[in-house]
């Protein structure tokens, strides 16, 4: 199969255009449009069956529209091979399949192999080694750069999984729940790993998806609100994730506060009626 040509240097890089998306007859996402530039950070957010998760397939080269269209760094889903595509970009996911003794830093090179072992007989370069204990580093884990996966924190995996995602230096970091499972000081490490590897990588697009907004991080930029599929707000974090349109997107009334760049949640008071 000929290779795909290497996505634009300039444009969006992620794209999806009035898409719906059907399964058994059942709209699980309708009339969504989104465009993701490099360098923005989106948070998806929604309650639990909200299409989170089904756009995130989208955009991360893994599933088509039944409608609309859905362009990945520059290329239409349906007219390219999608798993070249997948391959040039990071997607995390903490529910990795990984079972064996690997080492923090064999685990972040699978990220190159794109495979959860090491395959046999391959040997990284000492770039490609200096690179995995920068990523390591970064995320806050060097000293655990030696430690064997079965004996690691949910956090600390959560963060070797960040750095395996970045291994092959794409453009795009797909997030998907990434706090799923810690303890507030590991959520803490977490999202302050995320804001520091968004300053080291200007030009890199991120896109988190969650339900709890006390999990994003500070340096997120814009926001996406689904609810039962459609969209309810989408833009600039300060315009998107505020009492109403939050409120509206979790059918509750939800009191929005913003202190420091980080946002936390609570259910609004209901004013009785005189």
């Amino acid at each position: 199969m000929t290779p795909i040509p290497p996505p634009p240097a300039a444009g969006p890089l992620l794209q999806a255009l009035d898409v719906d998306v059907v399964r058994d007859g059942r709209h699980l996402l309708r009339a969504v449009s989104l465009t993701i530039e490099p360098g923005e950070h989106w948070a998806v957010l929604g309650a639990n069956g909200a299409g989170k998760s089904t756009l995130l397939a989208l955009l991360g080269a893994t599933s088509h529209p039944s409608r609309g269209e859905v362009r990945v760094l520059g290329h239409r889903l349906g007219r390219v091979d999608l798993r070249e595509l997948r391959t040039r970009i990071g997607h995390v996911n903490p529910r990795h399949p990984l079972r064996s003794r690997l080492s923090v830093r064999d685990v972040v090179l699978t990220g190159l192999t794109n495979s959860v072992e090491l395959p046999p007989r391959w040997q990284p370069t000492p770039a490609q080694l200096a690179q995995a204990d920068q990523l390591i580093g970064t995320l806050g884990i060097g000293r655990r750069a030696d430690a064997a996966w079965t004996n690691l924190s949910q956090g600390e995996r959560g963060r070797a999984l960040i750095a395996r995602a970045l291994m092959p230096s794409p453009r795009l970091l797909l997030l998907d729940e990434p706090a799923t499972g810690l303890d507030l000081p590991a959520r803490e490490q977490l999202l302050t790993s995320l804001d520091e590897l968004r300053l080291e990588h200007p030009a890199l697009a991120t896109v988190l998806v969650t339900h709890h907004l006390e999990e994003l991080p500070a340096s997120t930029t814009h926001a996406l609100l689904l609810r039962e599929g459609e969209c309810v707000g989408i833009g600039p974090a300060d315009e998107v994730v505020t009492t109403e349109l939050v409120s509206a997107c979790f059918g509750h009334p939800i009191r929005i506060t913003r202190d420091e760049g980080r946002w936390a949640a609570r259910a609004a008071t209901r004013v009785a009626a005189d």
